[in-house]
């Protein structure tokens, strides 16, 4: 056996007996075959493991489940099964059938994920749209300009409670109570909540961008407030300065928006996800922000401010790495995003 070497442009030849004895195994393995893929044991694949006694037995009560979901028109439950399928067997025969049927249903109005332990996290479905987004007549809110969403998404019925957040977390400092808005979070913790979420359930979460939240708080108005200009009735609407005694409150005391959404003035600041800059102008399809700025957004006012900050279109910022009591979240869902 001759080896043989590049050097450049010249071909220098080696005898088999200049070779270590280690190098000439891995190249006699090497040109025999010996470490092709035909010789190794690859992981089975989604038709394999479906065909083993395990994954079979694994995936038949799940496949019920779909099944039952499906019979039931039951969006949100079809979707979590079926990601439990997806990891399961991806490649069975069964499943292309099981994700038309899923795609075929309806999104429907509300829905919600379990979280364990009887914890759920509620959701209203925004269908795209557009809107006047900002204020000629506001420092931090202008110009006003034209905002189209071009996709339907879920967001958050409630701000994130301190139960919804120990569930998924783990552990929650200074726990006061099961529906009082977890607050004294960072933009970065809110990052590190919504991986552990998706791991959770298997779909896909973010913080609303800016110009989701300004759509779903002003819910077809264009008033100050979501239910009119009469600050007189914001105390019905949401805790602010005025009726909060400096304190938060549980979450969904106060009536809704006109889209179903509670809080979404007052209570706690809400994160979301672009940095904070001033808008471009003109009309814009699916904003995300500026590419990077000093703050992220902060939008909704708190309980501890006056009337003024829980206008719709009342923006805030800090930085990520901020810690307040009054900071918050409240989670959009998106849509047709299963995580694998």
């Amino acid at each position: 056996f001759d080896g043989f070497r590049m050097n450049e442009n010249r071909t220098t030849w080696i005898h088999a007996s200049s070779i270590a004895p280690g190098l000439m195994l891995a190249l006699a393995c090497l040109m025999s075959g010996c470490g092709t893929p035909s010789d190794t044991t690859a992981p089975a694949s989604g038709v394999a493991r479906a065909n083993t006694p395990q994954y079979a037995a694994k995936a038949a009560p799940v496949i019920a489940r779909h099944k039952s979901a499906v019979a039931a028109q039951d969006k949100f439950l079809a979707e979590s099964t079926l990601a439990e399928l997806e990891k399961l067997i991806p490649a069975d025969a069964r499943m292309a059938g099981l994700r038309s049927k899923t795609a075929a249903l309806p999104w429907p109005q509300t829905g919600s994920v379990e979280l364990g332990g009887g914890v759920k996290m509620e959701f209203v479905f925004v269908r795209p749209g557009s809107f006047m987004m900002g204020s000629d007549g506001s420092t931090k809110a202008k110009p006003a300009h034209k905002v189209t969403l071009t996709k339907p998404f879920y967001l958050g019925k409630f701000e994130v409670t301190q139960e919804q957040w120990q569930s998924v977390m783990g552990n929650l400092n200074n726990f006061k109570g099961p529906k009082l808005p977890v607050g004294n979070v960072r933009w970065n913790d809110c990052q590190s909540f919504l991986t552990k979420l998706q791991e959770r359930t298997g779909r896909k979460f973010v913080l609303p961008t800016e110009a989701q939240w300004e759509y779903a708080c002003r819910a077809g108005t264009t008033t100050r407030y979501s239910f009119g200009d009469d600050e007189a009735s914001l105390g019905e609407h949401g805790w602010f300065s005025g009726n909060a005694a400096r304190t938060k409150h549980p979450v969904g005391e106060k009536k809704p928006n006109p889209w179903g959404f509670h809080d979404m003035h007052g209570n706690m600041w809400e994160w979301c996800a672009d940095w904070n800059g001033a808008y471009s102008g003109g009309d814009v399809s699916d904003p995300q922000g500026p590419s990077s700025a000093g703050n992220r957004v902060l939008r909704g006012g708190s309980a501890f401010d006056g009337a003024g900050a829980l206008r719709s279109v009342n923006r805030g910022g800090d930085p990520a790495d901020t810690r307040f009591g009054s900071f918050g979240l409240r989670c959009v869902m998106v849509i047709s995003e299963v995580s694998p």
